[in-house]
């Protein structure tokens, strides 16, 4: 298959991307992949809304760049937080003409919430579902073009270098290319290739590397590994964000229900075990103190009193305003048996958004030529080691309009040898299917155990080197022995 333009993942990145690219090129070819259904990914499940600054009496541009820049802990790229900004409220409005619906208040004015680490109300939102609501509106739109092809059930395996037609690549390798991708057909079961004059990369987080997480099933990494193993740049992939409010249902692992921060905007408390409001003790902006100052507050507050989780308290909320706005997480709480209204909501830390990934200029070209990267398999600058609350979908449109604008110069310069490149099949050869699936998803199950308990919110070198050792014996030792690397000394399997 060959196209002109290729999106790698559904997300409000790549469809923003797709929507821009089919209107000014109609003559042209655009194919998104995406792994599951469309609609399936982290967008969707972004509920608490999307920042800008739409208030002038109230608000600034200025004020927004110093909320992100003091979230970020001094390692933004200024630069790039000034361009988001700044840009950001016309790619809202874009959005809006698309036909995203945003609540209003009774005189026709946007509704605005605020979030930790926000010095003003600045968050549109739709209820406790605006993620959802913005993938509708792209989604509609993408299927009135009539030069988008969207393929479901496609899983990308790898990017097309010259690697793959027979050169030596290393990360030394001056001007990388990009040809296309590898893809395995989930409905055929066979590996295709895709060739593409410019791709872009829009695959989402990793969130599913821990044991809990916000992110749903298929934030699981593939676009940050495969331009990895690429010998692209990639950066940053430490700033793992741990949103602070996840609702705890005891066992419960993989994919936890989020508690928006829009809830403590709205005047919910923390409190530990002991019924204490115990954000003062953290920060003098209490609960909404961003989310890595919120999320190791609530981690301590759990390892000094031997608890699992703390509560969330909306019982002194005005309860018809709460299922106005939360009427999803009143639902959730609801089927459950906890009345938001009588009940404190029990929720812990979860792994929630990658601050790292693809390294990308302010174009958001990556290192790998013909390749562009945006959302949040991309490091754009903007984050630096903590996300402010609301600034991902801003982050995502921004630069896949900017991705959008300078693939109008490139794809008029992509030679004739690059589109005309022979591109081999995929070669399987030395590989074997495993007899038992099992050695897998027990693998998968481990790494996940791994990460959690070593790499988590509160990391130090005693279990960062604790994890490498825990980690040789998994990855070099166990294909020789039956038993789990924790049980492996004195193995008679292997002589350990």
């Amino acid at each position: 298959m060959k196209t002109d333009f290729l999106v790698i993942g559904s997300g409000i990145a790549g469809l923003t991307y797709a929507l821009k690219v089919a209107q000014e090129f109609p003559q042209k070819n655009i194919t998104i992949l995406t792994k599951t259904q469309s609609d399936e990914t982290n967008t969707k499940y972004a509920q608490g809304g999307i920042a800008g600054v739409t208030d002038f009496d109230h608000d600034s541009f200025e004020k927004h760049i110093k909320d992100t820049l003091i979230s970020g802990d001094g390692l933004c790229n200024e630069h790039v937080v000034e361009i988001v900004v700044k840009e950001g409220v016309q790619r809202i409005n874009e959005l809006i003409e698309w036909g995203a619906q945003f609540d209003r208040e009774p005189d026709g004015d946007y509704k605005l919430g605020k979030e930790g680490g926000h010095s003003e109300n600045r968050i549109l939102h739709h209820k406790d579902v605006t993620g959802k609501e913005m993938e509708r509106a792209l989604l509609e739109a993408i299927r009135r073009a009539g030069n988008i092809k969207l393929i479901n059930h496609c899983f990308v395996l790898d990017i097309i270098t010259q690697h793959h037609l027979g050169y030596l690549v290393t990360k030394s390798t001056p001007d990388i290319e990009c040809y296309g991708v590898y893809v395995l057909n989930l409905t055929t079961k066979k590996i295709e290739k895709i060739s593409a004059s410019i791709t872009l990369l829009a695959s989402g987080g990793n969130g599913q590397v821990y044991r809990s997480t916000t992110n749903p099933a298929i934030a699981t990494g593939d676009g940050v590994a495969m331009v990895y193993r690429a010998k692209g740049r990639i950066e940053n992939m430490e700033f793992i964000q741990f949103h602070p409010t996840a609702l705890y249902e005891a066992g419960v692992r993989g994919q936890s229900f989020l508690i928006t921060e829009a809830v403590r905007g709205d005047g919910g408390i923390l409190r530990n075990a002991a019924g204490e409001a115990f954000m003062e003790r953290y920060d003098e902006r209490k609960d909404l103190a961003p989310r890595d100052i919120v999320a190791r507050a609530i981690d301590n507050e759990m390892k000094i009193n031997g608890t699992e989780f703390v509560y969330l308290d909306c019982r002194h909320m005005d309860q018809e305003k709460f299922l106005e706005h939360f009427p999803n997480i009143y639902a959730k709480c609801k089927s459950i048996g906890i009345d938001v209204g009588k009940d404190m909501i029990p929720v812990s830390p979860a792994a929630h958004y990658s601050c790292g990934g693809v390294k990308t200029d302010e174009w958001a070209r990556t290192s790998i030529k013909n390749l562009y990267a945006a959302g949040e398999c991309a490091s754009t600058g903007l984050h630096g080691a903590n996300r402010l609350a609301s600034n991902s979908l801003l982050e995502a449109m921004v630069f896949a309009h900017r991705a959008y604008k300078d693939s109008i110069a490139l794809i008029s310069n992509i030679s004739k040898e690059h589109r005309q490149a022979v591109i081999p099949d995929w070669n399987a050869e030395g590989t074997t299917a495993p007899k038992e699936m099992i050695l897998i998803t027990q693998s998968l199950k481990e790494m996940k155990l791994l990460m959690s308990d070593y790499v988590g919110i509160v990391r130090n070198n005693e279990r960062l080197s604790a994890l490498i050792v825990g980690w040789i014996f998994f990855t070099k030792k166990r294909k020789h022995c039956t038993k789990s690397w924790k049980f492996h000394h004195n193995c008679v399997n292997c002589e350990t």
